[in-house]
């Protein structure tokens, strides 16, 4: 059996609309510009669509000159790939790191749309984040805004698994955007990740090493911004509770352990090794 890759996401700034790509450049903190920036409040903490949904209205690309946001009523803001803000300490969950801050205009453009001071920030390079020990079995991981790790794999069967019992509530099928996958795989069956220990392509090898929790993103609308409901945590905690994890889960989390330089495409196919 092979998994076939069907979809690449991106999501340069953390909680915003991501980047569907035919191919994209494999490093060592995940796909090229992943995660690479952030929203923080004053303090420097972060901010995702928990508390402002909104956020899945801002669009994201990132060209040659550096990265691009749009939002509706907004003029479009260009943003330099290596800002020459100063270094400031941020905090995603328990890490406390650095980030480069991307300046007042950038700081103003997001105060302006989501009505709440905030400033947009880099993550800087010279302050590298390690992955929890804990997961990682023994490999040195590294990402940058993500959660915890830098790549989320998510199977196609598992979301087809998913709608088929919501369908039974009257629940209308949820796309797999709403679960923001890194890699997308197809051929292989319902929550198979979770039996997955590597995938592998050229000299390409990302290991599954931590189910992924969900949380209320999952409930919001990414087309409008809009909460839309209890769906689907209140499936998933039907059968994919994890008391150890104490949350529902959905999805892998991935490290590389190899390939960094490699480009990962659409139509690969995965070699699989399985736990």
């Amino acid at each position: 059996m092979k998994a076939n890759l069907t979809d690449l996401n991106v999501y340069p700034v953390k909680s915003c609309r991501g980047m569907p790509l035919a191919a994209a450049e494999l490093t060592r903190t995940g796909l090229l510009h992943d995660r690479h920036w952030m929203l923080v409040r004053p303090n420097g903490r972060f901010v995702t669509q928990r508390e402002l949904p909104r956020m899945a209205l801002i669009g994201t690309r990132v060209g040659s000159d550096g990265l691009t946001l749009t939002a509706p009523g907004m003029p479009a803001l260009e943003v330099p790939r290596f800002p020459a803000g100063e270094s400031r300490p941020v905090t995603v969950w328990k890490f406390d790191g650095r980030g480069i801050d991307c300046g007042a205009e950038a700081s103003a453009w997001v105060t302006r749309y989501l009505e709440t001071e905030l400033s947009l920030v880099a993550f800087d390079v010279d302050a590298p984040r390690t992955c929890s020990p804990d997961w990682t079995q023994g490999v040195h991981a590294i990402t940058e805004f993500a959660d915890g790790f830098p790549i989320l794999v998510i199977s196609r069967a598992s979301l087809a698994d998913l709608n088929s019992r919501l369908g039974s509530k009257s629940q209308r099928p949820l796309p797999m955007e709403r679960f923001r996958p890194n890699v997308v795989i197809d051929g292989v069956g319902a929550f198979d990740e979770d039996r997955i220990h590597e995938l592998r392509v050229g000299g390409v090898t990302l290991r599954m090493v931590k189910p992924c929790t969900r949380c209320t993103i999952t409930t919001t609308d990414q087309q409008t911004g809009t909460l839309d409901g209890v769906e689907p945590l209140r499936t998933l905690k039907e059968f994919r509770f994890d008391r150890e994890l104490k949350g529902v889960c959905f999805g892998q989390n991935a490290i590389v352990v190899s390939g960094v330089g490699e480009r990962l495409r659409v139509g690969d196919s995965f070699e699989i090794a399985w736990k």
